[in-house]
């Protein structure tokens, strides 16, 4: 059997047993109040408070503790340094440099440029001084990981009760230190009561030789040896051996009146004393007031400010507490390739110039997404079978400017069939925010984004389809914005965002568009009241047309909608809908393998119920088969934050 009792503060020890004292049933909540918690003499952090009432409650609990550091700017040579002035309980300094030495020799931990123990007479100080291209806080946050600066200790609170090892709570603890205290204070009252029932028998004796004085010294006088006088005193006065003994040994200057005032007043206190130590032993009330008094003197003599500050809970430190937090690039390509870049990479360019290519694509392969984000941010894939993955973007590898990436497959837990549709990314998942879902089949789905916040590695239920059916198009929505369906035939509808009341994850969804027939839906576009947004559609036989967002009247949801496109057997049916600007590109692909690369601008802005223009020659067996707005234009491959 083992215990491990963490050292307290004394201060708050004794307010806690006086507050037992004075009122037996508080309770150990009341007694935290008092007590929060262990006192290290190294001082440092207790990080949350689980365990210390783990501890307190029950006899056994574990305390997470952590170093005191500080970042301080502007140190020699103008570099910042991390100083640690306080480290956890029994750890040990020479071993805890040897650890971050080691560290930083193996690469573990990087940016540091020089550690020094600059602990003197005053206190501890240990510098970490930083590269000028280091981060200190996630340097920080590496050493609170991998080395001793954050620690743990496991509280046993076991103790030996009544000749019987026990497990002690709190209450518990404070009860029996009580007890004891008692058991000290009765003792000491008992041996002072002896002793002064002794010096007053011896008092007594004195008073009455004092008073008898005369016969007392012709007594003496007439004895012939010291025994007779002992017997003489003892036979004629009362008194005892031990009196008659101390009277005999009463040297004369004692017979003075002085001394025989200070015999008599020696005697009253004596009594009074005797009497205040009755009352002690008699009641339990003045004994825990002696007790408590005691206490309270010993607790200003030792008094003592508390030097562990006790924090909440920060919680285990995740991968993302260690990796800086920095911009990058992040690119997709049509062919399921991923990777980001740091945005250094793609520096700043003068106006004209012919840019840079963003990934390295096979010619069959072009980049369809392109975004900046923040190594902390979550991107968000959601699949056509209707299932979501979340992946921060430090976990996407990283790639040069010219490498092609890796493949999302994989990155994801992907089934054989199933198809990356949309790509998110997403900064928090705070409530207010809302993911809009269409699928194949004209259905619409409007979700709270925090619903999606806790998502499995292997991915989860973004949207309950039905047989047969296909998500198409996941956007982020606001309050005020307005959904546009475009069908396979032809027709679309707009309407408000709000029509489409927010429902659970796991759930269908509501109907969107009345679709007829066969048809289906092809695209989905979110626009705001005021964009500039045109809407592009694109038929099978490589036709075409811009029209205006402000062309597509407002109207109620799940109606058959509105005459969007002509479709006839020229033409062919609608194979895709896309919202672009002008300064947009894009890349149609037909099954035959033949690419045409097109500039928006370039492409007719025309009426709602028109056919569009040809954009494509194609042979008669011939259809386009892929429409995409490109990410990257081709002759300026800066990088910006557009998630569309």
């Amino acid at each position: 059997m083992s215990t491990n009792i963490p050292p307290h503060n004394l201060s708050e020890v004794i307010d806690g047993s006086i507050a037992l004292i004075k009122n037996p049933d508080i309770t150990i909540d009341e007694l935290m109040d008092i007590i929060p918690g262990p006192d290290f003499p190294t001082g440092g952090f207790i990080t949350g408070r689980s365990g210390i009432k783990s501890a307190y409650e029950t006899g056994r609990g574990s305390l997470k503790m952590k170093a005191r550091a500080t970042i301080e700017e502007g140190g020699k040579k103008d570099r910042t340094a991390i100083i640690i002035t306080e480290i956890p309980y029994q750890v040990n300094k020479a071993r805890l440099l040897e650890r971050i030495a080691e560290l930083h020799k193996l690469k573990r931990i990087e940016g540091i440029s020089d550690l020094r123990d600059e602990s003197d007479r005053d206190g501890m100080r240990i510098v970490i001084e930083m590269k000028r291209d280091g981060d200190p806080h996630v340097t920080l946050n590496q050493l609170y990981a991998m080395t001793p600066l954050r620690s743990s200790f496991s509280i046993i609170m076991l103790a030996i009760v009544k000749g019987r090892p026990k497990l002690l709570t709190l209450k518990d603890a404070l009860f029996h230190f009580v007890e004891h205290r008692k058991d000290v204070v009765t003792r000491r009252t008992m041996f002072e009561l002896r002793k002064a029932r002794e010096r007053e028998h011896l008092l007594l004796g004195f008073q009455i030789a004092i008073d008898n004085l005369d016969a007392v010294i012709a007594l003496i006088r007439a004895a012939k040896d010291p025994e007779e006088a002992r017997t003489g005193l003892c036979d004629k006065f009362g008194l005892s051996l031990i009196q008659a003994k101390a009277i005999l040994e009463m040297r004369l200057e004692r017979l003075t009146r002085m001394e025989r005032d200070k015999i008599l007043n020696e005697l009253e206190e004596i009594e009074k004393l005797i009497g205040r130590l009755n009352k002690i032993l008699g009641s339990e009330k003045v004994l825990m007031d002696v007790i408590t008094k005691e206490l309270i003197a010993l607790r200003e003599q030792y008094r003592d400010e508390r030097r562990t500050e006790i924090t909440d809970d920060e919680g285990d430190l995740s991968l993302e507490d260690l990796i800086p937090e920095e911009d990058m690039v992040v690119t997709a390509s049509q062919q399921g390739f991923i990777k980001r870049t740091p945005v250094a990479v793609y520096r700043s360019q003068n106006r004209a110039g012919k840019g840079k290519a963003g990934m390295k694509v096979r010619d069959e392969d072009h980049v369809t997404k392109m975004f900046v984000a923040s190594t902390h941010t979550w991107v968000l894939f959601f699949t056509n079978k209707g299932r979501v993955f979340r992946v921060r973007v430090y976990n996407i590898p990283q790639g040069s400017r010219q490498s092609k990436g890796r493949a999302i497959v994989n990155l994801l837990q992907l089934a054989g069939d199933e198809t990356v549709e949309a790509i998110l990314s997403v900064n928090d998942f705070e409530e207010g925010q809302h993911l809009v879902f269409s699928t194949r089949k004209g259905l619409v789905k409007r979700t709270d984004l925090s619903l999606y916040k806790n998502i499995r590695s292997n991915g989860i239920a973004a949207i309950k389809l039905d047989p047969g059916d296909d998500l198409i198009s996941v956007r982020l929505a606001g309050p005020e914005d307005h959904i546009i369906l475009f069908s396979r035939e032809g027709k679309s509808i707009r309407f408000s965002v709000d029509d489409a009341r927010p429902i659970g994850r796991v759930t269908r969804g509501v109907r969107g568009m009345r679709l007829k027939g066969k048809d289906e839906l092809v695209g989905m576009a979110i626009v705001g009241p005021d964009s500039n947004i045109n809407i592009l559609a694109v038929t099978e036989r490589g036709y075409g047309k811009r029209t205006p967002q402000s062309a597509y009247r407002v109207q109620r949801r799940a109606g058959t909608g509105v005459l969007a496109m002509r479709t006839t057997k020229r033409v062919g049916l609608v194979l895709a809908m896309r919202s672009v600007l002008p300064s947009d590109e894009l890349l149609m692909t037909s099954n035959k393998g033949t690419t045409i690369r097109i500039r928006a601008s370039e492409i007719r802005v025309i009426g709602r119920v028109t056919q569009g223009v040809r954009l494509m020659h194609l042979a008669k067996d011939e259809q386009v088969v892929a429409v995409d707005v490109l990410a990257e234009p081709e002759d300026e491959a800066e990088p910006n934050g557009d998630d569309g």
